[in-house]
């Protein structure tokens, strides 16, 4: 299996961009829980990332448990900086699914810059988004521009590791929350529309994490829908 590379952000350094940055985001598709989206930029390619890279493949492809020992290692990696965006259900709501995907990136850019920098301007930054999404001119910075590529989580490094990193991050929250609203079963199912998330659904109703505007909650006929998905 060929695993996902430093190649794109190799070239751009070269091009003489200060700090190349990965983005990807997880959890577009849940009824519940915010969006979070993850941004990982590499200080150099020493020995400690290129161990590292053997493990790193798209997350979908990965354990919970592998997923988990990759977080460990990398925030624990002193040549990798990273950055997280999180936009509520909430927001969700009010903007939609799309507009708050890019704006937890933006967040997650953001907030890695500020680390890096101490300031989010006068840098000259690039930033690799999974997917096919495109962004305004100025969306993650004054001096940001930006590729969107099509299965990055397959392909650039720096794209795999923040795609793994945003499903850890976002996980432990859905298992935090499951202490608050233990009639869901957050931790089991993360928020995603399982047939177990959707019984519970049918028992205690919504509650605040759920996204108001994937399903009509307040209305829907959850009976109906466990006769279909059973």
């Amino acid at each position: 299996m060929e695993y996902p590379n430093f190649k794109e952000e190799k070239k751009l350094k070269k091009m003489g961009y200060d700090f190349v940055i990965g983005v990807d985001e997880v959890g577009r598709g849940p009824l519940a829980g915010p969006v979070v989206a993850t941004a990982v930029t590499l200080r150099n390619f020493k020995f400690e990332i290129l161990n590292l890279k053997l493990k790193v493949k798209d997350s979908k492809q990965l354990s919970e448990k592998q997923r988990e020992e990759i977080y460990k290692q990398a925030i624990n990696c002193k040549d990798i900086e990273y950055g997280f965006g999180v936009v509520s259900e909430k927001v969700i709501d009010k903007i939609n699914i799309l507009q708050a995907t890019k704006l937890a990136m933006q967040k997650a850019v953001k907030n890695l810059l500020s680390k890096v920098s101490g300031t989010s301007d006068f840098l000259s930054t690039f930033v690799l988004v999974d997917g096919n999404m495109k962004f305004d001119d100025g969306w993650f910075g004054v001096s940001c521009d930006y590729e969107s590529i099509i299965k990055g989580d397959e392909k650039v490094f720096s794209i795999a590791l923040a795609s793994i990193m945003a499903k850890v991050y976002r996980d432990n929250l859905m298992k935090n929350y499951a202490k608050k609203y233990p009639q869901y079963g957050f931790d089991k199912h993360k928020g995603y529309g399982t047939k177990l998330h959707y019984e519970n659904l049918a028992k205690h109703g919504a509650c605040k994490l759920h996204r108001k505007t994937f399903l009509p909650i307040s209305n829907i006929d959850f009976p109906c829908i466990l006769s279909i998905i059973k």
